[in-house]
């Protein structure tokens, strides 16, 4: 169902749409964590700094579907907003087209560079193999993420956070089952693990697409929409190309990190692949919480309800903060069993070490974090991306520089450091771009209307 964000109390209306959002992005992780969890507990450790080792290379690809997603997400929204309802359809058309194009550019070049990137982030010998089987199958799987993210994008536009919790509830329930199957029962190895991934992602796309299409044939429009647009094009541009920049750099350093990381043993990589998924599990939950408050800016800023626009960053926060507390507090006091969850030998040292070392030195900082992504939600939704990334690419040239700075000195906790002096940075920075921006004193009504 599609629901209008410019109307009723800015708290009660993103909660509505958020928290589904939030349950989306929990079981969309669980297929990183299934994977990460199957191989460490039913093939190895080895197993598992494959599968961690080649995640880092497969979030450059999700960096390009994230950036689809939010373009067409953004734009989608303020043209609801708006009520142009035949630019709406003609928005989605040309994000599906143009996402077409990217994704075959995307692909070839994997399959081309998929072993020299995994030399260059100096991929143990050990882990060599698997970790260009699983990703040689991510790449095969890229129309369903592409595909999929669109699709969502296009339902949180809308205002719909509802369907698509459904399809990854299912879809990520049933990723778990047939990892194990795949695994235990027909001896796939991390084959096994990548393919399970692969047909329980196809699936969910298949379906969120074709629900897509049905949504849009319900929106009537006084003229029929045309399939594509350079204009429109042009506008979803401004915001996905610099989501992708940001992201693919994100992925960069993380890559970058990586090989430092690498130089640690097999021991290290598994532990911090663990730690990280952990890690990004929270992030992630950030982000898409991030993505709700975009939408509802974009959406205000559509029909020129400037005002409400300050009022959905404080509800937002407030949100975001709620969720905060119990995930730190599960974090800094159970670390040390969810990390062993994902190890087959979790009382054997190195792995187990780094993992919690890892945690404990991020949790704390998660509120920071927490407030930069609320503020780039705002300024992402408003179309303010220069902003947006001066911010983003602060907190990742500190992370990269000064993790293989710090490294040096203090081994790999120093890479762990590294992160919370860039989130601190980056979120002053992203705070004063917020409280600068264009809807600065404008009246704020929210709450005179109903809920």
């Amino acid at each position: 169902m599609n629901k209008d964000l410019t109307v009723g109390k800015p708290d009660s209306v993103l909660r509505r749409f958020c928290l589904p959002l939030f349950g989306s992005v929990i079981f969309q992780q669980l297929y990183n964590l299934a994977d990460s969890f199957v191989a460490g507990h039913f093939i190895n450790e080895d197993a598992l700094a494959a599968v961690g080792n080649s995640y880092e290379i497969t979030l450059i690809f999700l960096a390009f579907a994230f950036g689809c997603n939010i373009g067409c997400s953004v734009t989608v929204s303020q043209l609801y907003g708006a009520k142009r309802l035949r630019d709406l359809k003609t928005a989605v058309y040309t994000t599906f087209i143009t996402a077409a194009v990217l994704l075959g550019i995307l692909m070839s070049a994997g399959l081309i560079f998929c072993d020299p990137l995994l030399r260059l982030i100096h991929t143990p010998d050990n882990i060599f193999s698997d970790s260009a089987l699983y990703l040689r199958i991510y790449i095969f799987g890229l129309p369903f993420v592409f595909f999929y993210n669109v699709a969502t994008g296009i339902f949180s536009a809308l205002g719909d956070s509802k369907t698509p919790f459904w399809f990854l509830a299912a879809s990520s329930i049933s990723n778990i089952g047939a990892d194990i199957l795949f695994v235990t029962a027909f001896h796939m190895g991390v084959a096994g693990v990548a393919w399970a991934t692969f047909i329980c992602q196809g699936i969910s796309c298949l379906l969120a697409v074709g629900f897509v299409l049905r949504r849009l044939r319900q929106i009537k429009t006084d003229a029929p929409a045309a399939v594509f647009s350079a204009h429109l094009l042009k506008r979803l541009a401004i915001v996905a190309v610099p989501s992708m920049l940001q992201q693919s750099f994100i992925s960069v350093g993380n890559i970058i990190i990586q090989g430092v990381i690498n130089s640690f043993g097999s021991g290290v990589i598994a532990g911090y692949s663990a730690g990280v998924k952990l890690n990004n599990l929270v992030i992630t939950s950030f982000t898409t919480l991030a993505n709700g408050v975009s939408n509802f800016t974009a959406q205000n800023l559509g029909a020129g309800k400037m005002g409400r626009i300050r009022s959905g960053f404080r509800a937002g926060l407030k949100l975001v903060w709620c969720i905060t507390v119990p995930i730190a507090a599960l974090y800094l006091i159970g670390c040390p069993y969810l990390v062993a969850f994902f190890l087959e030998k979790p009382a054997a040292g190195t792995a187990l070490d780094t993992g919690v070392m890892f945690l404990r030195i991020l949790t704390p900082f998660y509120f920071i974090a927490a407030m930069k992504l609320t503020a780039d939600g705002v300024l992402r939704g408003s179309n303010l991306m220069g902003r947006f990334m001066a911010a983003t690419f602060t907190d990742l040239i500190l992370r990269v520089v000064l993790a293989e700075i710090l490294s040096r000195r203090l081994g790999a906790v120093g890479i762990w450091i590294a992160w919370p002096i860039g989130w601190t940075v980056a979120t002053c920075m992203s705070m004063l771009f917020y409280l600068r921006g264009p809807w600065r004193g404008a009246k704020d009504d929210s709450y005179d209307e109903n809920s």
